[in-house]
């Protein structure tokens, strides 16, 4: 297994001076230049510098706390318009893999028909490659979830979250022999070093049309009820089989969640596909997209 000491995989030597900060950041950094040459020119106005060095401040920590804002960069949280044309949605399940709740769950979406974007923590696919493998084998994605999943992610710095996202980077490609191309920041949060460090790697951040909160909420019910909620084509939606909270029977809240949730997939004529399928544009997607424009216009 290649553990790169870094932070940054091989391949993203050649790009690395080419990863810009998102609009936002750079706007954020020429706001906090001219605040200070105001504050040179003009030394009494120190304290309304101060307050909109503050108040930039607090606009990018609120951009980093709100998992589905593109403040700080590109992040899907919707499939792009060639596949929601398609009929297609993304059902992505974080924090694996769980040894006793994720085979379960690829034996859920077998008898479904449908595929799923496992969204794996490096150290627990080291733990358990083979069932990772098995991921693979039966069709679904295995997709980058940072290395440790560590709480105050949001809280590094550049070199730190770049090796924490490469590490788990490394690990997901050596044990499944194929590179992700997504990530999921632990819990949805960032801060604005982490477009760069994406850019560098080839990865693209994605987020989530909604979420189950079925990491907290034991009732299979209220989490169904969420994601089932105006579900429609081009949905990415959020579950865990890691991390996941116990129903009644001491089951993950997962397990009875998902075959309600595909059930009212199919009765939509929704197709769960995996987010590298969903990336991929077909002949005629373009006719497809156009139509379905034109029949949701008034």
């Amino acid at each position: 297994m290649t553990t790169p000491s870094d932070g940054v995989l091989p391949a993203a030597h050649a790009s690395d001076k080419a990863a810009p900060w998102p609009t936002y950041v750079t706007a954020s950094l020429a706001w906090h230049a001219g605040v200070g040459l105001f504050a040179i020119a003009a030394p009494a106005s120190w304290p309304w510098a101060l307050a909109a060095i503050a108040a930039n401040h607090a606009a990018l920590t609120a951009a980093g706390l709100w998992p589905r804002s593109r403040w700080l960069g590109s992040n899907w949280t919707h499939l792009p318009a060639h596949a929601a044309a398609r009929r297609e949605i993304a059902i992505t399940i974080d924090d694996g893999p769980d040894p006793t709740v994720t085979p379960a769950v690829l034996d859920l979406l077998d008898a479904h028909g449908a595929k799923a974007t496992f969204f794996c923590i490096g150290s627990e696919a080291r733990a358990h490659p083979a069932l990772c493998r098995e991921i693979v084998r039966r069709g679904h994605s295995v997709q980058n979830h940072s290395d440790r999943h560590s709480r105050r992610f949001s809280l590094l710095g550049p070199k730190a979250m770049a090796r924490e996202i490469a590490v788990a980077q490394a690990s997901l490609a050596d044990i499944t022999g194929e590179a992700p191309r997504f990530f999921r920041a632990p819990a949805g949060l960032r801060n604005p070093f982490l477009a760069p460090v994406l850019q560098r790697l080839d990865l693209q951040l994605v987020s989530w049309t909604r979420r189950g909160f079925d990491t907290v909420r034991r009732e299979p019910t209220a989490v169904l009820a969420r994601l089932s909620r105006r579900l429609a084509a081009g949905d990415i939606l959020i579950a865990h089989d890691g991390n996941a909270a116990r129903a009644e029977d001491g089951s993950a809240v997962l397990l009875a969640v998902l075959p309600g949730l595909l059930a009212r997939a199919r009765s939509l004529g929704l197709v769960a596909v995996t987010l590298p399928a969903a990336s991929l544009r077909h002949p005629g997607d373009d006719v497809m997209a156009a139509e379905a424009a034109a029949s949701a216009s008034p």
